[in-house]
């Protein structure tokens, strides 16, 4: 799938097979999420691989939009390393564009995925990092659930020319 087709057809998928997505796929996503942009190469990235199913079904008694962990086999929490913060200003940009290239490759590998705000809700930031003990220097940003798709969604088209503005406003 090339990458059009892939940011046109990508989805948000809430229910899944049940069947394990292998680490090489896993590594490929992340591999992936390590290629976004980052404001002055910063990296400022870490993430944490959840396939153990009790912890991903705990994570619903906190988080009341990650509901889809119940079927996932598999989740990623992207978070931002304030000990990678040259400029503090601009690390949630890059963890988005992390974890957007992770939707993408994702959906060009057959996944489905869908992406589960944390940060800046401080409930959300503090239950998973007490849930996975990290550190306070280090800040959860989003859970993306993963996996084989039990559901198909069409491409949805949602350009909207009334929002473009060509030189100026």
């Amino acid at each position: 799938m090339d990458a059009l087709e892939a940011i046109r057809s990508r989805r948000s998928i809430r229910n899944y097979s049940g069947k394990p997505v292998s680490r090489d796929l896993v590594k490929k996503l992340l591999e992936a999420a390590m290629c976004a942009p980052s404001a002055h190469n910063q990296q400022p990235w870490q993430f944490v691989v959840i396939e153990e199913r009790e912890t991903l079904d705990r994570i619903p008694d906190f988080h009341p939009h990650s509901r889809m962990l119940k079927t996932a086999p598999l989740a990623i929490l992207v978070c931002g390393d304030g000990s990678l913060f040259k400029d503090a200003d601009f690390w949630p940009q890059d963890c988005a564009a992390a974890t957007q290239n992770v939707l993408l490759a994702a959906r060009a590998l057959g996944l489905g995925t869908v992406w589960m705000g944390v940060y800046p809700k401080e409930n959300l930031v503090s239950g998973l990092r007490s849930l996975f003990g990290i550190p306070q220097s280090v800040i959860p940003f989003s859970l993306i659930a993963v996996g084989y798709p039990a559901e198909e969604k069409p491409p949805v088209s949602r350009y909207d020319e009334g929002r473009v503005h060509w030189g100026k406003w």
